[in-house]
């Protein structure tokens, strides 16, 4: 038995998805089959015991845990805290849910959402390790960077490593960009992340099916993964080890019928063990991003102006910037290479590049070098 879409849930009717969509004592899976046989959330908080019982879908701790009156009143405060911080919910009969992610197994029965979700946008999501290397950081940032120039609206999960170089690459092409917590939607996780998701909000969505308050614990992750793989068309690995939490995404992906591609890397990384053992058990291989596209039949037509307005930009620059961008072209180089090369003092040469960086031409590496940002 299905479930009708597309009806407006009214304010009245919300606590009601809000307490059934909060629940901890069971499954997404359980709480979505109590849905189907009740039709409605306020029937399952109007049933008696028996009806729970009789359901078949209900444990004893279950039945208890659908009867607590804490849980209940818990509700009425969890509904005042998403208006305080100015959250849309989103329930599974609401228009507003995606499309792709209503289809999978064990879809969350509310999202919280603080940004906007676009019905009709294209969605990749691009993950991997948080101690990723410069070369996992680079290609995250650059594939979320060039999926966006051509629309394609980035989803990843705002964690440490290859998740923030990927928001951050769709946001510097001036793309949309969707974060899928594994917390409430209240808190930044981690913290030095809260520009970021002030960023991500004003140009795509922060969501999550957890309630405002609930702290950033890891079992919350894994649940949060498929959440991030059932709103995309595919998911992009780019640096995994053995153990990845990246690597229980892609399984999400493979059970929801969703592409998973991966950036090969070193054999001898242990942070590419993932990746490539993804590549080797038939994961799509990403040398560009035109694997990603020509896979899901996305065009290259770019989608911004982006790069355009970039290279507009560097043409305005002045002689002693151009004279360092040009010197940059051939890949990295040390700052005192720099300042003995373009004939100027090291401190000349370290300001005109901070100018150069915070214009995004310009990044630096570790070690005193830097290199153009393409």
């Amino acid at each position: 038995m299905e479930l009708e879409c597309g009806e407006n849930v009214m304010t009245s009717n919300l606590k009601y998805w809000i307490w059934l969509g909060s629940l901890v004592n069971t499954t997404p899976a359980r709480k979505y089959r109590l849905l189907q046989y009740f039709r409605d959330p306020a029937l399952v908080w109007e049933a008696s015991e028996a009806e729970l019982e009789a359901s078949g879908l209900c444990t004893k701790k279950l039945i208890s845990s659908l009867k607590d009156k804490n849980t209940r009143n818990e509700t009425e405060r969890a509904f005042e805290s998403l208006i305080r911080c100015d959250a849309e919910i989103i329930t599974f009969n609401d228009r507003a849910y995606p499309e792709l992610l209503r289809h999978i197994a064990d879809p969350p029965l509310v999202l919280y959402c603080r940004g906007k979700l676009e019905p009709e946008e294209k969605r990749v999501a691009v993950v991997g390790s948080r101690r990723a290397t410069w070369y996992g950081l680079d290609m995250a940032k650059r594939l979320a960077r060039e999926l966006a120039e051509h629309g394609v609206t980035v989803v990843s999960g705002m964690a440490r490593g290859i998740d923030s170089q990927a928001h951050k690459g769709a946001l510097e092409a001036g793309g949309r960009t969707i974060a899928v917590l594994g917390c409430g939607i209240d808190k930044a996780y981690p913290p030095e992340n809260r520009e970021l998701m002030e960023k991500i909000m004003q140009n795509g969505a922060v969501i999550s099916e957890y309630l405002p308050g609930t702290e950033p614990v890891r079992y919350n992750f894994p649940a949060r993964n498929r959440i991030i793989s059932g709103i995309s068309l595919g998911v992009t690995i780019v640096e995994a080890g053995e153990k990845s939490g990246s690597l229980i995404t892609a399984d999400y992906a493979l059970e929801q019928g969703r592409e998973v591609f991966a950036v090969p890397g070193n054999i001898n990384s242990h942070n590419s063990t993932g990746t490539n053992r993804l590549i080797r058990d038939g994961a799509k291989v990403v040398t560009c991003v035109g694997d990603i596209l020509d896979e899901l039949k996305v065009s290259h037509d770019s989608k911004n102006t982006y790069s355009v307005n970039k290279k507009s930009a560097l043409m305005k620059l002045g002689k002693e910037e151009k004279t360092i961008a040009q010197r940059l072209l051939n890949g990295p180089v040390h700052l005192d290479v720099i300042s003995r090369d373009c004939g100027i003092s090291v401190q000349m040469a370290s300001s005109i590049l901070l100018m150069l960086e915070l214009s995004g031409f310009v990044e630096q590496l570790p070690g005193k070098y830097y290199r153009l940002v393409e």
